[in-house]
């Protein structure tokens, strides 16, 4: 083999072996958008014309009230995109790591995304964002979170971020990268949107 032939196919197994690394690309960027746009609007519509009472009920005294799940929604928000932002990014990158995940990576983000959704499986929220009877009324909560949703929605529109090759290990026998994070945000907004139509459905939930 010549050097010339040589060195062209040394770049071509480089190129190879870094498809699937590097910035953010369209493809990724625009699923995570999407997830998170369509989790803004299930929000919105779920804390929309609540009165007072209905905001404030219980189903029971170990059951969160519509105000404290939407609090708890808002909390992970930052905590889960900061998890991204601050953490994950600030760890090494896996392009290796990352190339190999590639082939599967979008069935990883559905089977993911399902899981989250999944109310049947109960977590414990971390102490950081338990309620904390911040929000007064949906009005408070809505406001904070539109501001929290759009400092989001902008890093994930512009950044360059090569979020693929960036991981973390949020719980045991799960890890993920930071575009799957993003999804993490969007999913657990509608694990708990889920969460606010359970209470509407409860037992002396005050009805319009």
């Amino acid at each position: 083999m010549t050097k010339k032939v040589l060195t062209l196919a040394m770049v071509g197994g480089f190129l190879a072996a870094n498809a699937f690394a590097g910035p953010l690309n369209q493809s990724d960027r625009d699923r995570a958008l999407s997830e998170l746009y369509a989790s803004r609007k299930q929000f919105l519509d779920a804390v929309a014309n609540l009165t007072p009472e209905q905001w404030r009920f219980k189903a029971g005294p170990d059951r969160w009230s519509i105000a404290e799940v939407a609090e708890h929604i808002i909390a992970a928000e930052d905590f889960i995109g900061g998890m991204v932002t601050k953490q994950m990014m600030a760890s090494p990158a896996d392009e290796a790591k990352a190339t190999g995940r590639a082939k599967i990576v979008q069935q990883m983000d559905e089977k993911f995304l399902v899981g989250l959704r999944d109310r049947t499986n109960k977590v414990s929220a971390p102490g950081e964002i338990v309620p904390k009877g911040i929000y007064n009324t949906p009005a408070d909560a809505i406001a904070a979170f539109k501001s929290k949703r759009d400092k989001t929605l902008d890093y994930v529109r512009t950044t360059n971020d090569a979020l693929r090759d960036h991981f973390s290990t949020p719980f045991p026998g799960f890890e993920m990268d930071g575009v799957q994070g993003f999804l993490m945000v969007a999913g657990h907004n509608e694990r708990h949107v889920l969460q606010i139509d359970e209470v509407k459905q409860a037992a002396g939930y005050h009805k319009k």
